[in-house]
């Protein structure tokens, strides 16, 4: 067999550099202004505490994983590999900011609780990813590839795509000058003068346009540097111990967000192997759950998560290095304070067309990567994010006026347009339901009426708990929603019995 030597940085990975690192310091940066402005906490804790824990975890991450691809790379001799990308989830972000963080400082006045029970949160969603680690190759076996990149590009259009599409053509001048940078460079594999990579020229044009433009303010930029928060990411249990008795009413929550998060890990690693990239199911868990602990044990409440995004990178020239690189710069610019000062510096509608073409080739890969005949299942299983990102941006605007849904009435809602109820139901537990649905819908289409069966009465059983179309863990948590389940599932066994009895094969059922 031919060896190949593994390269650990070739000149390509500066496209994955310039969007990972774009994609991170996005994420990093609405993080700070959710803690900061939304929810209220001081600068000290969110600049000198919370961010440097973020950029620790993103750099122990990425070193894992730029391992694992140097192990993936050395063992099928190959010098295309790509490193899993990796960040803060940005779900979870918006959702323990809005769950626990927002609601414990809200209610206390004291942001050091607050802070320590989001912690607390965190470190109970790493050990679910741990324990989920031993079922979760098994469970990517089983479960239609349709399902799970169906469910995956649901939660890239919407939390990935959705709101950086807005913010392009809410500042059209730079944002459609980047986006038409990125689609040339990356759809259109144009090269860019001087071999430049694709995401460092969007975001020089971008910058550039923003300052003469006046877009940008010197005077906040001057102000920033004289602000800047440093710190350093010190562990403590005794965190988790303050933060416990705050955190406990909020914890049963985290259960289903744990779930969400190992199910996001087996979709990615598929979305990977699609790709060319098979890596292990369950040591990408197992560094998930781990790097998410370490990370919580240090300050930092969000947990880490292998990024939607891989076949993009990869098909932009990403191989090994970029991973590496892109956590030790968000790392270094977090202990350095220097996040607030960016900023200032980078309007960030520049580099929002980065996030847009990933929502693009993930949803793109969903519908190529499987059989035509299976492309209303990979809709189906979209249909449960656009709910979830649709009830979570209500909450947040009606969430700014001091009021929520349940204050202004369902049925107010609902004679406007918006059964709030009925996406409260859809959305929750998202990328599970996603998988669900589509799941069922495959079988459907295959004509596997007792799989069909059995997926329905775990969705029963998983609606009975809360786990899925719940709001909290418990029991007997959505009796309609079981019980419709239920019916569907004897719907399906009708039937499948039905041809049976008839004496039809599956293929002769498939080909009518």
């Amino acid at each position: 067999m031919l060896t190949i030597k593994t390269k650990y940085f070739v000149k390509s990975d500066w496209n994955g550099f310039f969007g990972l690192f774009t994609n991170n310091l996005t994420n990093v940066l609405v993080m700070a202004s959710l803690l900061s402005a939304v929810v209220g906490l001081p600068g000290n804790i969110v600049y000198g505490r919370i961010l440097p824990a973020v950029g620790f975890s993103i750099l122990i991450s990425s070193l894992y994983y730029t391992f694992m691809a140097i192990k993936l790379s050395k063992k099928e001799h190959r010098d295309d590999v790509t490193a899993l990308p990796a960040g803060t989830s940005v779900p979870h972000m918006f959702l323990i900011v809005f769950l626990i963080i927002g609601p414990v400082f809200w209610s206390t006045g004291n942001a050091y609780l607050a802070w320590a029970a989001g912690l607390v949160w965190s470190l109970l969603e790493g050990v679910i990813e741990l324990l989920g680690s031993f079922i979760g190759p098994k469970v990517r076996k089983i479960v239609p590839r349709a399902a799970m990149l169906g469910s995956l590009a649901g939660v890239s259009i919407t939390y990935i795509a959705l709101n950086p599409a807005f913010s392009v053509f809410a500042i059209p001048y730079i944002g459609l000058v980047a986006l038409a940078i990125v689609l040339l460079g990356w759809i259109g594999k144009v090269k860019m003068p001087f071999n430049i990579p694709v995401g460092l020229v969007a975001i020089i044009v971008g910058v550039a346009i923003g300052w003469i433009s006046g877009l940008m303010d010197g005077g906040i930029l001057v102000d920033s540097l004289s602000n800047i928060n440093m710190g350093i990411p010190i562990p403590s249990v005794k965190r988790y111990i303050d933060g416990f008795q705050e955190a406990l009413p909020f914890l049963f929550s985290a259960i289903p967000l744990g779930i969400y998060n190992f199910f996001e890990t087996i979709d990615n690693c598929e979305s990977a192997a699609v790709a060319g990239d098979h890596y292990s199911t369950k040591e990408a868990m197992i560094a998930d759950g781990t790097t998410t602990i370490i990370g919580s044990l240090f300050g930092n409440p969000f947990p880490t998560a292998i990024f939607i995004g891989h076949p993009g990178w990869k098909e932009a020239g990403a191989r090994i290095g970029y991973s590496f690189l892109t956590g030790l710069s968000i790392f270094l610019l977090t202990v350095l304070g220097l996040f607030s000062v960016l900023l200032n510096i980078i309007p960030v509608v520049a580099i929002l067309p980065i996030l847009l073409y990933i929502g693009i080739v993930i949803t793109t890969q969903a519908f190529t990567s499987v059989k035509h005949k299976y492309a209303p299942a990979v809709v189906l299983a979209i249909i449960p994010a656009l709910a979830d990102w649709t009830k979570n941006a209500v909450d947040i605007a009606i969430g700014t006026l001091n009021s929520s849904a349940g204050d202004i009435g369902y049925n107010v809602l609902e004679v406007a347009g918006l059964n709030y109820y009925g996406m409260m139901g859809l959305g929750a537990g998202s990328i599970i339901v996603g998988i669900i649905l589509g799941s069922i819908a495959v079988y459907v289409i295959d004509h596997k009426f007792m799989y069909a069966t059995i997926v329905a009465l775990i969705a029963a059983l998983l609606s009975f708990f809360g786990i899925v179309h719940g709001v909290t863990v418990g029991i007997n948590m959505n009796q309609g929603m079981t019980i419709g389940y239920v019916f569907m599932a004897l719907i399906f066994l009708g039937y499948y019995i039905y041809y049976k009895k008839k004496g039809v094969s599956i293929d002769e059922k498939v080909s009518s």
